[in-house]
């Protein structure tokens, strides 16, 4: 069974860093490139960034590009988000995701899904 887990959320405030992390469990880790996507109430999930199986190709929202960083270690089948001058526009249920596929375009149904982690950005 594929657990994904992150987590790193919390309360931070405006230009602070935060970094999250996804944990994979279930899953040969390496044979899938990794999304990050973010949920506010009422709003539709929005996509944040992603990388590829080998760690060398990422890209990000025009929202949050500059600012964020995938990086992957797949001996510990982990993703890291590091998000740097966070803004209260980046308040969200960050959630990642795993999908077989990787392309320039955020999967419409990864394969695997988090149950997420919050992240909160006072002004």
């Amino acid at each position: 069974q594929v657990h994904l887990v992150e987590t790193g959320g919390g309360l931070v405030q405006t230009g602070d860093s935060r970094r999250l992390s996804c944990v994979a469990t279930g899953v040969t880790f390496s044979d899938y490139a990794v999304y990050w996507f973010r949920q506010t109430p009422g709003k539709a999930r929005e996509f944040v960034g992603g990388i590829n199986w080998y760690g060398d190709k990422t890209y990000f929202a025009d929202s949050v590009k500059g600012r964020f960083i995938l990086s992957r270690d797949d001996s510990r089948s982990a993703v890291f988000l590091q998000m740097n001058n966070l803004k209260p526009d980046d308040t969200a249920t960050y959630y990642c995701a795993l999908h077989h596929r990787w392309e320039y375009e955020p999967p419409r149904e990864p394969d695997y899904w988090g149950q997420g982690t919050q992240v909160t950005v006072s002004s």
